[in-house]
C-alpha cells in the first residue's frame, strides 16, 4: 500500500513522488501487487470534476505500474461518489490504454535476477508468445489446489481481482471430469467472457496450446 498521507508525514513533500515510484517498481518486479492511495481525487468530496492535476495523478501512477488506486474520502464520505468512481476508472482506461507493454515486459525481464521459478518462467513465456502470435488473451488455467492460498472454489476469483491485466473467472465442473474435460470447459467459459467483455471477437487468433498453461 503505497498511502501518501502517511509517507507525508514520515518524509519530506519533494520526495513523495520518489517514494511512490520506487515502492511501485519494485513490488512489479516481485509480482506483488500494490495499491496506491491518499488524495487521489479529494476535490471531488465536494465537486463534481476533479483539477487537472488530480486527474494527471491518478493518470501517472498507472503509468507507474500501480495495479490498484483507491479513493478514501471521495467515496466514504464525498457528495459525488459514484461520480468519482466512473471519473477515476475512466482516467485508467484511458492510462492503461497509452502503455507500452512490450517495453515493459522487457523491463521486468531484463531486471529479473536469474534464476526464475519454473512458474515465473512458465509466466514470461506465456507472455512472450502473446506478443509475438499477437493473441488477444492469455487464459491461465487455475485449479483449486495450484497454491496454497486456494482454500475454496471463489477464493482464487476474489483473490486474482487485485492484479492488473488479470479478469478472473470461476469456472463450474464436475469434480469426476478428466483434466481434458475440465480444461475445455474453462476455456469455453474463458472465451464467452472474453467475448462478452469486448476483449476479443470473433475472427481473433485463438491456439490452445498458446492460451492454456495448466500449473
Amino acid at each position: 500500500m503505497v498511502a501518501r498521507g502517511d509517507l507525508g508525514m514520515e518524509i519530506p513533500v519533494e520526495k513523495i513522488f520518489l517514494a511512490q515510484k520506487m515502492m511501485i517498481y519494485k513490488c512489479n518486479l516481485v509480482g506483488k501487487p500494490v495499491v496506491t492511495a491518499t488524495q487521489m481525487l479529494e476535490s471531488m468530496i465536494k465537486s463534481p470534476r476533479p483539477t487537472r492535476a488530480e486527474a494527471t495523478d491518478v493518470a501517472n501512477t498507472v503509468l507507474d505500474g500501480t495495479d490498484c488506486v483507491m479513493l478514501s474520502g471521495e467515496s466514504a464520505a464525498g457528495a459525488y461518489p459514484e461520480v468519482a468512481v466512473k471519473v477515476m476508472a475512466k482516467i485508467c482506461i484511458e492510462a492503461e490504454s497509452s502503455l507500452d507493454y512490450g517495453a515493459i515486459f522487457k523491463e521486468m525481464i531484463r531486471s529479473t535476477q536469474l534464476p526464475m521459478s519454473p512458474l515465473e518462467s512458465l509466466a514470461s513465456s506465456a507472455v512472450r508468445t502473446a506478443n509475438k502470435a499477437i493473441l488477444s488473451v492469455v487464459v491461465p488455467v487455475l485449479t483449486t489446489d495450484s497454491f496454497d492460498w486456494a482454500v475454496s472454489d471463489e477464493a482464487p476469483a476474489r483473490h486474482s481481482l487485485i492484479y492488473k491485466g488479470l479478469i478472473p473467472i470461476l469456472a463450474e465442473g464436475s469434480a469426476k471430469a478428466t483434466d481434458a474435460e475440465s480444461t475445455e470447459v474453462i476455456l469455453e467459459a474463458a472465451l464467452k467472457s472474453a467475448t462478452q467483455k469486448g476483449l476479443c471477437q470473433s475472427g481473433d487468433a485463438v491456439d490452445d496450446s498458446s492460451l492454456i498453461f495448466a500449473y
